[in-house]
């Protein structure tokens, strides 16, 4: 008889609840679980999915090594033996610069990705850190960085509530919302209007977003900071500005005011193609709402002024007042958050603390740009990165110049990938790592809670039992920390159990934890949970926002949390709406919001000097697709075909221009090379914009990915040569570069 089980759907950052459909150890079915918490049955395509995914015959099943020049199946003590031989060899020998780690996107969908890696990274003594950061979200963890002392303090609009949204650079009716965790986002856009609220939509494509928009504008790709500063530069020299609350905690609104001074709505719209009334009217109408958020997402920071435009989006919140007040923008509190601590200066943020070693980049976050990955490795010398341990990781269709990386991963000394399939990438690993299905494995959202519009937890314990011959996913990572310590053939478990005992550690001897002064020893034997993933998360919860504090706060309300009181509730516990934490999160030197940080004001000479640059005719902009997420859903039957397709949308103005006719070849060439790709006239997007989705081009040999490889794209990220970069945060600029078209007769 069909069974069902309740699973935190993995595949989004929407992090919606499913109800599985399970026959035997098969997933049959899935659908929104109506009693979650947080999505109350919401579902999309890609959860629909579920079972395809999880059941997808190309999942690697048994570790591969290589031998003799191919990947060929070994056992999981083979595997790990064959990497203690290597990595702690190639440390000892050219030190532990030798060893790049690369994360990847699906990272931070697992609790794995989110436990170990940070273990791993301590024990090899690396700071050759790269992560899909730099192609996605850096230059919001810059900003919020520079402003408020913590890269991970990000506001988020609280959707329920406002009356006035602003979005830019963000199509969440298609990508489910990103560092904005919120399930059915369309349906919360449609609310927002149905209470008379109003939705104004920044793109240059008129999207599925847009649609929906009571006011949509179109400028040029590439100029939403200027477009921002203008509107700041109205609010402050129309005197609309009211920060309210956030007066008292903030520095800097006068010489912001002077910064931003050559920013005028007349300057500004030629190079935005808007007119300053289009800009002045939005400024008013943003001052005037009851309550307003912005929010700009990843077609807003993967540009050349990514940072400054993140930068400028937070700064209209605050000028508002709109920052840490319902209906505004405001910081969601996890459950796993550290506890909240009494206000006051902290260490602030930095840049630079160290460079790459070849081009000489700037760390940010402790990361270098993913773009830089390439060099590092082909670029003889000292500290010349011989090995890479590749973590749910594929920049070779990722990262700019994916031929250039193909072949510097080609020519290591030794890789390691945990990843499910032999993908474009992996194929280069000489040991892969094959985690288990997503079914068998437990889930928490650690990274996407954080973001989320709602506080809430929830728990999904694996739904079926662990396939013999498989290792869970934890274990796998643990005992990757191990091998690469010189410690292989030591019980995994000693990894989860010096984790907590640091924590612990630290807890007890912090002077504002309600532990201070207690025996870590004895605290760790009350933990619950069957495993040291689920000790762990216990630890966390108890010592987070909400927690038991071991006893130390009743075991009711939204307190009293643990792991044992969360698997009583399957379907999540509410937390209750997001509030205010300002001035309590700050952690900048000042223990204020530092309104302009040097780095940014030493950028916007930069962005003033662009309002007398000519614009390019043609530059090209990505997209997203509801049934797609980067280049890691692409091999399942039920996601592929219909609006699924990698194509370059024209506008007919262009294509009548250049000559280009729909469902025709056209050659797209840019910076890093040309490609071939089929043409799709469309009104949807501006004229002098092209647009082609990211995450496809599975043509390389080697790989097995039989339904990507049938329909495999071109990627577009070939048309960079990794230069492009915003230069405070490293993100390489995948949105607003100049392309040039021609028909393929």
């Amino acid at each position: 008889m069909p069974r069902t089980a309740l699973r935190i759907c993995p595949l989004c950052e929407a992090t919606c609840g499913l109800t599985l459909t399970i026959e035997g150890a098969t997933v049959t079915g899935a659908r929104g679980d109506r009693d979650d918490v947080f999505s109350r049955g919401f579902i999309c395509p890609k959860g629909a999915a579920f079972g395809g995914l999880d059941a997808d015959p190309d999942r690697l099943r048994s570790p591969l090594v290589r031998r003799d020049g191919r990947l060929r199946e070994a056992t999981w003590e083979e595997a790990y033996e064959a990497i203690a031989a290597a990595v702690p060899a190639l440390v000892r020998e050219y030190g532990p610069q030798s060893v790049g780690v690369v994360l990847g996107n699906p990272n931070v969908h697992t609790m794995a990705g989110q436990l170990y890696p940070p273990l791993l990274l301590k024990t090899l003594g690396t700071r050759n850190l790269f992560t899909a950061s730099t192609l996605d979200q850096m230059p919001k963890h810059v900003s919020s960085g520079l402003l408020f002392g913590d890269p991970f303090a990000i506001p988020v609009p609280d959707l329920d509530r406002t009356d006035f949204l602003l979005l830019l650079g963000a199509n969440p009716v298609e990508s489910n919302g990103s560092l904005c965790t919120a399930p059915d986002f369309p349906g919360r856009l449609k609310a927002l209007r149905a209470r008379g609220g109003t939705l104004v939509v920044v793109d240059p494509r008129r999207t599925r977003t847009a649609k929906l928009a009571d006011r949509h504008l179109a400028p040029r790709p590439g100029s939403d900071a200027l477009l921002l500063a203008a509107l700041a530069h109205t609010l402050l020299t129309e005197e609309l500005t009211d920060p309210g609350a956030l007066a008292e905690h903030t520095q800097g609104i006068g010489e912001l005011a002077e910064a931003l001074g050559s920013f005028t709505p007349e300057a500004v719209a030629p190079a935005c193609d808007l007119t300053a009334d289009e800009i002045r009217d939005l400024a008013r109408d943003l001052a005037a709402a009851p309550s307003a958020a912005v929010y700009g997402r990843i077609g807003s920071c993967t540009v050349e002024y990514g940072t400054l435009t993140s930068w400028l989006v937070d700064v209209l919140n605050i000028l508002t007042g709109n920052l840490d007040r319902p209906g505004g923008a405001l910081f969601p509190l996890s459950a796993t958050d550290r506890a909240p601590r009494p206000a006051g200066p902290g260490k602030g943020f930095s840049l630079g603390r160290w460079h790459s070693r070849v081009s000489g980049h700037p760390e940010a976050k402790g990361e270098l740009p993913l773009s830089a990955l390439a060099e590092e490795i082909e670029t003889p010398g000292q500290g010349r990165i011989r090995a890479v341990v590749s973590i749910a990781a594929n920049p070779v269709l990722s990262a700019p110049d994916g031929r250039r990386l193909d072949a510097a991963l080609a020519g290591l000394d030794f890789m390691v990938s945990i990843d499910p399939y032999l993908n474009e990438t992996s194929r280069h690993a000489h040991v892969v790592l094959p985690p288990a299905p997503p079914s068998q494995s437990a889930h928490f959202d650690f990274s996407f809670n954080t973001f989320a519009i709602r506080n809430q937890v929830r728990y999904s314990p694996p739904a079926v039992p662990l396939e013999d011959g498989r290792m869970d996913e934890c274990e796998i990572h643990a005992r990757l920390v191990l091998a690469v310590s010189g410690m292989h053939g030591t019980d995994p478990a000693a990894v989860d159990d010096l984790a907590i005992g640091a924590v612990l550690a630290r807890e007890c001897a912090d002077p504002d934890s309600p532990l201070r002064g207690q025996d870590p020893a004895r605290l760790a034997a009350q933990l619950a949970g069957d495993s040291g993933p689920e000790r762990r998360l216990d630890l966390m919860l108890r010592v987070g926002p909400y927690g038991d504090r071991f006893g130390a706060a009743p075991d009711s309300g939204p307190g009293g949390l643990g792991l044992e009181r969360l698997r009583a509730h399957p379907h999540g516990i509410d937390l209750g709406p997001l509030r205010p934490r300002l001035p309590g999160l700050l952690r900048t030197r000042s223990g204020r919001i530092e309104l302009l940080p040097d780095p940014i004001a030493a950028e916007l000479p930069r962005l003033r000097g662009t309002l007398a640059d000519r614009p390019a005719a043609l530059v090209l902009v990505g997209r997203r697709h509801l049934r797609s997420n980067n280049s890691w859903l692409h091999n399942v039957p039920a996601l592929t075909g219909g609006s699924n397709r990698c194509t370059l949308q024209v506008h007919p103005d262009d294509a009548a221009r250049l000559g280009l006719t729909d469902g025709r070849l056209a050659r797209v060439t840019a910076d890093g090379g040309s490609l071939e790709v089929p043409v799709e006239v469309t009104d949807t997007l501006r004229a002098g914009v092209v647009s082609l989705p990211h995450g496809w081009g599975h043509d390389r040999p080697g790989t097995r990915l039989s339904v990507a490889a049938a329909e495999p794209g071109v990627n577009v990220n070939q048309l960079l040569d990794g230069t492009r970069l915003d230069p405070l945060s490293g993100t390489a600029v995948l949105n607003g570069f100049p392309v040039e078209l021609t028909p393929i007769p």
